[in-house]
């Protein structure tokens, strides 16, 4: 694996703010869900025990963002899930509408990990996402 960054944390005055990179708008994405797992987790730690499908639809690249990272925070609500990687990540856009499918590989909270906190939800607060020389960059921030 190249040493490429993935994903950094950003000054925010209550709830947490990254910055998460990519060659790819798919790998922008797929790190910016790793970096809402791991502040909550090591997610190098976890195991890929458990497998989920996500489909999203949106009218945009910021909606489909929103509800990629609120569907796997409502996995963590739910089925007490935790990332430890995205596979297949596939966005496409038709007619204005843009469709995300992927598989979100991770496990059950468990004692082993040490969770540092829960992320509650993410916000489209200071949201952006950007694509300059073919190198794609995402800005969120999450309430913790």
């Amino acid at each position: 694996m190249d040493a490429v960054k993935k994903f950094e944390y950003l000054e925010h005055t209550a709830d947490a703010k990254f910055k998460a990179y990519g060659k790819s708008l798919e790998e922008a994405f797929s790190n910016a869900a790793l970096a809402v797992f791991n502040i909550m987790v090591d997610t190098k730690k976890v195991e890929p025990k458990i497998k989920k499908e996500i489909e999203i639809t949106g009218k945009n690249k910021e909606t489909i963002l929103f509800d990629f990272i609120d569907e796997l925070l409502f996995f963590l609500d739910a089925e007490n899930f935790i990332l430890q990687k995205i596979e297949k990540l596939k966005i496409t856009e038709e007619d204005g509408i843009y469709n995300l499918k992927a598989t979100a590989l991770g496990d059950e909270i468990d004692k082993k990990y040490n969770v540092a906190g829960i992320v509650k939800a993410i916000t489209y607060n200071e949201m952006e996402i950007k694509e300059k020389d073919g190198k794609w960059t995402i800005t969120a921030v999450v309430d913790r």
